[in-house]
């Protein structure tokens, strides 16, 4: 994918797109304390990354956050892998990370974001989000 990168910073922090900045290690760390990808692979990380629009969240230079918007960035954008790390919780990190993700300049004037999420509805309605029509049918293929 070829986005040009963003930052925002607030109160020290800094939440960047700029994948030279985006160590897949740092980030696998992350996403390994996660229910939904603690089994990812690096490679597929790393191709998961280059295909998408990458959000790292950094205090200083130390990675404490990611997500992921996968996108056309014409009409639609999936959000995946949102984490921070537990040390940094509780500081309006996450919140300030969908801020963000929906602030970005790619992102704007899509018809629909969307988001699957287990234990952090909450958070995503305070930015916007609520729950998906109710007579669509969410569908899957795992193979």
């Amino acid at each position: 994918m070829d986005d040009a990168p963003v930052e925002f910073r607030r109160d020290g922090m800094l939440v960047s797109t700029d994948r030279t900045r985006l160590d897949p290690d740092a980030i696998l760390a992350l996403l390994r304390t996660t229910f939904w990808a603690k089994d990812m692979t690096r490679d597929a990380l790393v191709r998961a990354i280059a295909n998408s629009v990458n959000f790292g969240v950094f205090d200083v230079t130390v990675l404490v956050g990611f997500g992921r918007a996968v996108t056309d960035l014409s009409t639609y954008a999936y959000w995946t892998d949102v984490v921070i790390s537990a040390g940094h919780r509780g500081r309006g990190l996450g919140r300030w990370l969908s801020e963000c993700m929906l602030a970005h300049p790619g992102l704007q004037g899509l018809r629909r974001v969307t988001l699957l999420t287990r234990d952090a509805a909450s958070l995503y309605a305070l930015v916007g989000f609520s729950a998906g029509a109710g007579e669509l049918v969410y569908m899957e293929r795992r193979p």
